[in-house]
């Protein structure tokens, strides 16, 4: 069972009165930006603008969920110390309530969602992950998975061009040279996907979460989702039988799966339905295969959109 924010609240409480009475912001010690991103997308698109400028860091390590993750006070003192924090915005809900704790006034705030059309979640069926992702302000639940993508990623990457330049602007010319050539890998990777989905026989597909919607609406898909926005969500018996059902009579014959979560839903549905499974990776952490292969945001976008073209024209 998660922390509640109340519980939440008292561990940032706790560990503010730490790193308040320490130094304010610090450089890296290297004259380079000390930059704090919160998971891999958020690191990944952030080191391909900075370049040779600044030392940046992931929180949320390799292999581990980031809809649950929750800072430490070792954590709470990096995000006090960072010249930039970069975020995705959505589904890390701890993190507006950490940046208000980790005082910090010359501290620059990359929000890389900002400014993006976002699109209404599946509302969660279990209680316990309702709290996990940010509501608007008439209480409908947001998707966070922007990153998947590859068009909207292109958007965050000009929100971390913006923060970079702001906290240093005397490498603006850099960071946009950066950006720029990492962009045009990102829009051939769009085409990629445009080309590639744009007359596959059969467009629905069904995944482990719901964290494909904004990939399926740029590309004209549709998303099944087993569970809501939280990939540990149990759905419920009447979901799994709904599920069962929409597969039998649409012939889907591909279950995805993804990474860093237990298999065991779409593993029992694959064989209820006699279907295979595949993984669809929301790129949400690297795994040790993933980095002992040297995978990267656009290989593992890549995968993702093999393995697409392969189950939607079976």
């Amino acid at each position: 069972m998660k922390k509640s924010w109340i519980a939440k609240s008292l561990v940032f409480t706790a560990v503010s009165t730490l790193i308040l009475s320490g130094c304010a912001a610090q450089s890296s010690g290297t004259g380079k930006l000390n930059v704090v991103t919160t998971f891999y997308p958020m690191y990944e698109f952030t080191k391909q603008v900075a370049g040779e400028h600044a030392d940046v860091i992931a929180l949320i390590p390799a292999g581990a969920e980031p809809h649950d993750w929750e800072p430490s006070a070792k954590d709470m003192k990096k995000v006090s110390d960072a010249d930039v924090f970069v975020f995705n915005g959505i589904v890390e809900g701890w993190a507006e309530q950490a940046l208000a704790s980790a005082g910090n006034s010359k501290r620059v705030v990359v929000e890389a969602s900002q400014g993006i059309a976002l699109m209404e979640g599946l509302p969660e069926e279990e209680e316990e992950h309702k709290e996990e992702h940010k509501e608007s302000a008439d209480g409908i639940i947001l998707d966070p998975h922007v990153w998947l993508s590859p068009a909207l990623a292109q958007k965050e990457v000009e929100s971390i061009v913006a923060g970079l330049t702001q906290a240093d602007p005397a490498h603006k010319e850099d960071y946009r040279r950066n950006a720029d050539a990492y962009i045009a890998k990102l829009k051939a990777l769009d085409e990629s996907f445009r080309t590639g989905l744009n007359n596959v026989k059969q467009k629905d597909f069904v995944t482990q979460h719901a964290a494909f919607g904004y990939l399926a609406k740029e590309y004209g898909l549709t998303q099944v989702p087993i569970a809501g926005l939280s990939p540990e969500e149990e759905p419920s018996p009447a979901k799994m039988a709904e599920i069962i059902d929409f597969a039998k009579q649409n012939q889907v014959k591909t279950i995805f799966f993804e990474t860093l979560v237990d298999p065991k839903v779409a593993l029992t549905i694959s064989k209820e339905i006699n279907a295979k499974t595949d993984v669809l990776n929301p790129l949400e952490g690297l795994t040790d295969e993933d980095k002992k292969q040297n995978l990267d945001y656009i290989a593992i976008m890549t995968k993702n959109l093999e393995a697409l073209k392969k189950a939607l024209n079976e």
